[in-house]
């Protein structure tokens, strides 16, 4: 057990107090994002069709055109044209109906190939070896009490500005006035450790010809106001809505999307380090995907048991081994027992093996889609096993064994 081990002194900190700190958020429109949807919808075609299908799906996009690349094992059943066709609806689901990128007529590339077998077999259980991890890496998981969601507050509230925003355009109240390319970011005061107002806000909405920058500032207003809470807004000097005055050029024709680009959106906004991997067209043997899941889930649990105020978690996995090679806690000096405990208690709550992870979170689902906008996390449990790292169904668990 020496490899897994809890060090408090690991990665020391000076815990600043009184701070402005910012996150960022892109909409289901932004080309980056699009590309990590369709690379979900496909994930959950494949699992749809074997809860045990192998993906890693890249997506790109460009003007009039979409490339779908990478390694898959499943059904034969599953043809280029029905990947086609759930892509095409993708696309049309988030809204693109322009010149330039529509759903009706943009030109889909499909360059999929069979998974390495080299790969499978270091991948594989056989005989009385176990699943291994599909790949080296870390993977970071993180919770505080800044909000409801146990997320920090400036990507929180950045995601729920466009998520706004986002459900106004589909409702049809901002239908023709907002486009769907769409950013935000805010920047929030800390004092003693804790967020109390927002200093500024952006917001960059791709919007119809014709419409000035000032009425688009005033449509984006009140979304604004009503995602922060009582009296945080920003002075209106420091709300900037389009800096540039204008933006009616957007998606892939004003900007080619790629999976993958988007991992501290996906995450937590900066707030906690991130082990590089991307989420989006993996399956869950990816531990890159599943264990960074899992490491949300301990942290969250443990900060909503009442151990901590903040947490961070990482896990780090090799290619084709199973077990994890280091599980590290950091409660950043609010936590109410020592590290080194919490270490042991969350690897008794849950199997941290590839394998453990899939079974324990019911991960070998078609859940990934909704999960490719408006972050990984901070989002609620759904009954058909979606976000089920949300749940906090450990908090009984850890009280046995951490009293």
């Amino acid at each position: 057990m020496s490899s897994i081990q809890s060090n408090q002194n690991a990665m020391p900190q000076t815990e600043l107090k009184d701070f402005l700190f910012t996150s960022e958020s892109v909409s289901e429109g932004h080309p980056d994002k699009i590309c990590d949807q369709i690379s979900d919808a496909l994930v959950d075609l494949y699992m749809g069709q074997d809860p045990m299908a192998r993906c890693a799906i890249e997506t790109v996009a460009t003007t009039d055109t979409v490339i779908i690349v990478g390694e898959t094992r499943g059904p034969e059943s599953l043809t280029h044209d029905m990947i086609r066709d759930v892509a095409r609806n993708k696309i049309k689901e988030i809204g693109y109906d322009q010149e330039g990128f529509n759903w009706k007529n943009v030109n889909i590339d499909v360059k999929l190939h069979n998974q390495s077998a080299d790969i499978a077999m270091g991948v594989d259980a056989s005989g009385s070896k176990d699943e291994g991890a599909g790949d080296q890496g870390i993977m970071f998981g993180y919770a505080c009490r800044e909000t409801p969601a146990l997320m920090p507050a400036a990507i929180h509230y950045s995601h729920n500005i466009l998520r706004g925003l986002s459900m106004a355009r589909h409702s049809g109240l901002l239908a023709g006035k907002l486009e769907p390319d769409a950013k935000s970011q805010v920047t929030l005061e800390y004092r003693n450790g804790q967020p109390v107002r927002a200093t500024s806000i952006v917001v960059s909405t791709q919007h119809a010809e014709g419409l000035s920058q000032a009425e688009v500032r005033e449509m984006v207003r009140p979304y604004v106001e009503k995602t922060l809470p009582q009296g945080w807004m920003c002075p209106d000097s420091e709300f900037y809505v389009n800096p540039t005055g204008r933006f009616v050029i957007g998606g892939p024709v004003g900007d080619s999307g790629l999976t993958g680009r988007k991992i501290i959106v996906d995450t937590y906004g900066g707030s906690c380090p991130h082990g590089g991997g991307a989420f989006s067209g993996k399956d869950p043997t990816k531990v890159d995907r599943s264990a960074a899941y899992a490491a949300r889930y301990m942290a969250k649990n443990i900060v909503a048991a009442g151990y901590a105020d903040r947490c961070t978690i990482q896990l780090s996995y090799a290619i084709g081994i199973s077990k994890p090679l280091s599980v590290y806690v950091n409660t950043h000096g609010t936590g109410s027992v020592d590290e080194a405990p919490l270490v042991r208690a969350i690897q008794q709550v849950i199997d941290l093996s590839p394998r453990g992870i899939r079974e324990h979170l019911q991960l070998n689902r078609p859940i990934y889609a909704r999960t490719a906008a408006y972050g990984h996390f901070g989002r609620d449990p759904e009954a058909d096993g979606g976000f089920s790292w949300e749940k906090t169904d450990l908090i009984e668990p850890l009280r046995k064994i951490l009293g």
